[in-house]
């Protein structure tokens, strides 16, 4: 079976929780994995950057991957991030993480670096040949400063075996167009945008990573599965009722604002690690008034 079978629809990128001492709070992760499955959710992402892992220790990233197996319990596929800057030190994290319980590493992109696209093609193609399981690629250019073209993660999907896929975080539709228009028939493309999905899978998106399905699972991953049936008149009623709660998650910082909406609804504590800090009292108002609003 494809990833593009196995990863259609909707995947959370899940959050980290933490307790007021600043570890992990692994009550309130089963609390969350729970949520979103139990609301239908189709795949979840666990060490991606929405889990705050620049500040999350190599021992405590091997606990939360175990800890993720043993709660999520086959019920739906598993993703875990590899990504960032240091491409030696991500491959070996790819060879000595506990990934067998994993369908796909899901890999950002260098951040700070800025390398050429020839870098990039490079660096992909290095950790492609270390990873035990299907790459995919992540273009995220507002946090990384570097976008991945078009045409190389088209070269990258037609040269590199073992890259099966991308989660495209650009908001350039036109970009996003010739990524589906150029893809191998197999290459899984995915949004890292959520309010752009229903565009996207308009345009021949396969579905989303998403950090609103950690807050509102139910009806996001309904509005994704509508739009994958083509029904984008059910779809964007959910899409225009959820089009205020995008802009909350990130008026100041992912995942403060995610977070912020998990706290309201009673599931974690709304603690974060430096240097990422809660939102503003007037935001955490209006996120209040949206959840009693829906």
């Amino acid at each position: 079976m494809s990833l593009q079978s196995i990863l259609s629809g909707t995947g959370v990128a899940l959050i980290t929780p933490f307790k007021s001492d600043l570890s992990v709070d692994f009550t309130a992760l089963e609390r969350l994995i729970n949520s979103v499955i139990d609301n239908g959710v189709n795949y979840v992402v666990t060490l991606g950057t929405t889990g705050e892992t620049p500040t999350v220790s190599k021992k405590e990233k091997i606990e939360i991957l175990q800890f993720t197996y043993s709660i999520v319990n086959n019920r739906v596929p598993v993703v875990v991030g590899i990504g960032g800057n240091d491409t030696a030190g991500l491959i070996d994290n790819l060879q000595n993480f506990p990934l067998n319980k994993s369908v796909a590493v899901l890999s950002a992109s260098p951040y700070y670096s800025k390398p050429s696209q020839e870098g990039l093609f490079q660096h992909y193609k290095a950790l492609a040949a270390a990873s035990p399981l299907p790459l995919l690629l992540y273009n995220v250019p507002g946090r990384t400063g570097r976008n991945l073209s078009a045409a190389t993660t088209i070269r990258l999907a037609k040269e590199v075996a073992n890259i099966a896929g991308i989660k495209e975080a650009t908001d350039d539709m036109n970009q996003c167009m010739q990524i589906i228009r150029d893809r191998p028939k197999d290459f899984l493309v995915v949004s890292g945008d959520d309010a752009l999905i229903l565009p996207q899978i308009a345009c021949g998106f396969d579905g989303v990573i998403s950090v609103a399905a950690n807050a509102f699972p139910k009806d996001f991953s309904t509005m994704v599965n509508l739009c994958l049936k083509g029904d984008f008149t059910s779809a964007r009623e959910i899409h225009y009722k959820l089009l205020e709660g995008y802009d909350l998650l990130f008026e100041e910082n992912n995942p403060a604002g995610v977070k912020a909406f998990l706290y309201e609804q009673g599931i974690i504590e709304n603690v974060l690690r430096l240097p990422v800090t809660p939102v503003s009292e007037e935001l955490q108002t209006k996120i209040k008034h949206f959840i009693l609003s829906c």
